[in-house]
């Protein structure tokens, strides 16, 4: 432990724990633009500057390591006058259409300016060339924004290991891009929109949604729909100034069916769903390979993460096998609303108009892409990040924080608590694991309150191995096998698992892998910002809504017996690989 001053009171802290870091436990909060939580150390922005006893100079508190002695003062006038210097020439800089930015009510940069009382800009002259990138159906660029914090470019290449993004040109010039200032959609980007969550300013957006849907639920020929990944019950509240964490499932609903939605529906009907689709993939792979002895793809990836999907594409094409052919639980979703729901209620399945409301923006990606058309029309037609559900309840005048608890409509809106875990990074690992060891064993899941902790948190990668001491007859070959499976979370540590599997130096049976860190809960479209601290938080309410259900496991959702019964007939039936399985091929870079 270290012992030093800041602004005459003593803090102790770790050994290696950085000045503003520690300034924050202290209760001081120091501005910084370009600091990222857990990740190298930029250093860039120098909004954060200190002033250091006997240094010359000021000092960036994000880079610089507490020592023992050491005595800080964080808001002398030196202090206060270089970090208003630094502010007003970034800007001076800065095309910032307050009054009609997406970000004005959440914009940090905007917010810093405010916390210096920068009133004046003393500085004018020239400005960036203002680019706007709308190449790709997720993400939408504008160069005139960005403040070179580069919080993008260490996302992208730090934690999603894609490198999409980097510094181009150089001084006043320079800019985050992709390579040679493309567009984005000419590199390998994966959609998931991390970028434009960690972004401080507008620069960085998920491509907006909002007036399509208002236009559909005004349009008197469409039937419209909505359903709700698990995420957003955790996450939704933090736009109307509740704490992370809070659990609003029935006020989200209540909100839904006042902006107009015929049908508010769950996301989590599609999760069980996909347990079931893809635990008897796993299963049929295994006995191929256990039984058959026929060369089969193992392990077995999950296929949930349409960023995932994406990077497999570009950077593992030999994998493609390996993935799950069930559809992710939204793409499932899409489908059945438009044939099995558009049966139940007697509409044609044109008529039915499918809003996604999700955690991430590589779902808008995921929706327009060409293969997920099982219904013979675009299964989803519209996907609402969290943030953009949020600003449309507040366009619609309603108080949510006044709203009462409603359930979510039939059929499609019954879950197990096994969908809501999907939420969170290991969750559907947990949830296959649930229902596979039931009924391959016919016995009860033996963890504690059917959580497998090893695969939950926020370690990167996770890793579990579990024996089968006994079988039902029709499982016998798996009687005695050691069922071994890992979850990875952040492309980056997922890039690595997968290379060590490839070396020979690690093997599993199973893996799961989210793009974003924390699983869907950190996805690029939940309220800004995502702390570790905000991602546990997210992950304790999806925890507690799951123990809170009567059912907790996928295959005993009753609505899954009743779909099968009346629809689908058995997992992987010819039924159900036509509407909830596809495949995925290589996708190029191009230059």
């Amino acid at each position: 432990m270290i012992k030093l001053t800041i602004d005459h009171s003593e803090v102790v802290v770790p050994e290696g724990t950085t000045v503003l870091n520690a300034a924050r436990q202290a209760g001081i909060r120091i501005p910084s633009l370009c600091y990222l939580e857990g990740v190298h150390v930029v250093g860039g922005c120098r909004v954060c500057l200190v002033e250091v006893e006997g240094a010359k100079a000021l000092q960036a508190s994000c880079s610089m390591p507490a020592s023992e002695g050491l005595k800080i003062r964080t808001n002398t006038p030196k202090v206060r006058a270089a970090r208003r210097t630094v502010m007003e020439l970034l800007l001076s800089d800065h095309e910032g259409d307050c009054q009609t930015c997406t970000r004005s009510h959440d914009c940090e940069f905007l917010a810093v300016a405010h916390d210096l009382d920068i009133r004046d800009l003393h500085f004018t002259g020239a400005k960036h060339h203002q680019l706007t990138d709308e190449s790709t159906p997720a993400l939408v660029r504008d160069s005139a924004k960005c403040i070179m914090c580069r919080r993008c470019i260490t996302v992208c290449s730090d934690i999603q290991a894609t490198g999409a993004l980097w510094a181009q040109d150089r001084g006043f010039e320079c800019v985050a891009a992709p390579a040679f200032g493309q567009n984005l959609d000419r590199v390998a980007c994966v959609q998931c929109g991390q970028c434009a969550a960690v972004c401080p300013t507008a620069a960085i957006t998920e491509r907006d949604h909002i007036e399509r849907v208002w236009a559909a639920l005004a349009d008197p020929h469409k039937h419209v729909v909505v359903q709700t990944a698990p995420a957003i019950r955790a996450g939704l509240g933090e736009c109307f100034g509740l704490p992370p964490g809070s659990l609003v499932t029935g006020r989200m609903t209540a909100a839904l069916r006042r902006l107009g939605f015929d049908g508010v529906f769950d996301t989590n009907f599609t999760a069980d769903l996909t347990i079931l689709e893809e635990g008897t993939e796993l299963l049929t792979r295994l006995k191929a390979a256990l039984v058959d002895q026929k060369p089969v793809a193992i392990p077995q990836f999950t296929s949930c993460c349409p960023g995932w999907i994406k990077f497999a594409e570009y950077f593992h094409p030999d994998l493609l096998p390996n993935l799950s052919t069930a559809k992710s639980p939204q793409q499932m979703f899409g489908a059945l609303a438009k044939t099995y729901y558009a049966k139940t209620i007697n509409r044609r399945p044109e008529d039915i108009y499918v809003v996604s409301v999700m955690p991430c923006t590589a779902k808008k990606f995921e929706a327009q892409r060409p293969e997920m058309n099982a219904s013979g029309f675009q299964d989803v037609d519209a996907v609402l990040t969290t943030r953009e559900l949020g600003r449309m309840i507040t366009q619609s005048g309603l108080d949510f924080t006044a709203l009462p608890d409603e359930a979510m409509d039939q059929p499609m809106g019954m879950s197990s608590g096994a969908a809501d875990i999907f939420a969170n990074t290991g969750g559907v690992m947990e949830a296959a694991l649930r229902t596979v060891w039931c009924l391959v064993t016919g016995t009860a899941f033996p963890f504690e309150k059917l959580h497998v902790a090893p695969i939950e948190g926020l370690e990167g990668v996770k890793e579990i191995s579990i024996t089968i001491p006994s079988t039902v007859p029709e499982w016998d070959f798996l009687k005695g096998q050691t069922l071994k499976v890992a979850v990875a979370h952040g492309l980056a540590n997922a890039d690595r698992l997968i290379e060590q599997v490839k070396a020979g130096q690690k093997a599993y049976h199973f893996i799961e892998v989210m793009s974003c860190p924390g699983g869907c809960i950190g996805g690029g479209g939940q309220p800004r910002f995502t702390t570790n601290d905000v991602r546990r938080d997210r992950m304790k309410a999806i925890f507690a809504e799951d123990e809170g259900k009567q059912v907790r496991m996928s295959h005993e959702n009753p609505a899954m017996a009743t779909l099968y019964r009346d629809f689908l007939g058995a997992p992987l039936s010819e039924t159900s690989h036509h509407l909830l399985h596809t495949h995925y091929q290589r996708r190029e870079i191009h230059h």
